[in-house]
């Protein structure tokens, strides 16, 4: 079925943000545990905004607090995945792509500039004050594209316990993108990367 919309999560799905964390903070030796501890304060606070939950996190493991808060407000310039740029691109030819994303607004400037074009739409927890994997985000996210969650709704992540497994049971198509960092679970569809997606859907239609 041809997708009407796709929404994305963006920090490790499109922009690889492992790489851009060990770039700022190379001292860090354990992301998952920066990440985990991360999940664990967005549940807490859904209300703060998700710079300072990076900053946070990044204090409980020794970084100072002025380096933890640029950090914090600066992920959107983590570099991309090769592939990003490219795929987006086509596949916003398809279907309108809006991401998804437990971030800030300024970090949807900073990802769309490198980007090099504007998303149909950067949906994130600073607006809604709801964090994935919360199910409310994707109740909000279908009332502002006026999109009822179902199979033409087609969810991107690499990662199962933040994305794929609450858009599964609300009836999306699911994507599983196979990044270097990644939690892998069951989705309609797995790719390599979303250039392969965009072929996919070229060749079929």
């Amino acid at each position: 079925m041809r997708p009407a919309l796709f929404t994305f999560d963006i920090f490790g799905t499109v922009v690889d943000w492992r790489a851009g964390l060990q770039g700022d903070v190379p001292e860090l030796r354990d992301f998952d545990a920066v990440i985990d501890l991360q999940a664990r304060l967005e549940r807490e606070d859904p209300s703060r905004p998700y710079r300072e939950i990076v900053a946070r996190s990044l204090e409980a493991f020794g970084v100072a607090a002025a380096r933890a808060r640029e950090v914090g407000a600066n992920v959107g310039r983590w570099p991309l995945f090769p592939d990003a740029r490219e795929g987006m691109k086509r596949l916003q030819e398809i279907a309108p792509c809006v991401a998804m994303t437990n971030s800030d607004h300024a970090h949807g400037r900073q990802v769309q500039e490198q980007l090099g074009f504007e998303l149909s739409g950067w949906l994130c927890a600073e607006e809604t004050k709801v964090y994935k994997p919360d199910p409310a985000f994707w109740e909000l996210v279908g009332r502002a594209r006026a999109v009822a969650p179902g199979p033409r709704w087609w969810h991107v992540s690499a990662y199962a316990d933040y994305d794929l497994e609450v858009a599964s049971r609300l009836g999306l198509t699911t994507v599983f993108v196979e990044r270097p960092h990644a939690r892998k679970g069951e989705a309609a569809h797995s790719v390599k990367d979303l250039v392969e997606l965009a072929e996919r859907l070229n060749a079929s239609c």
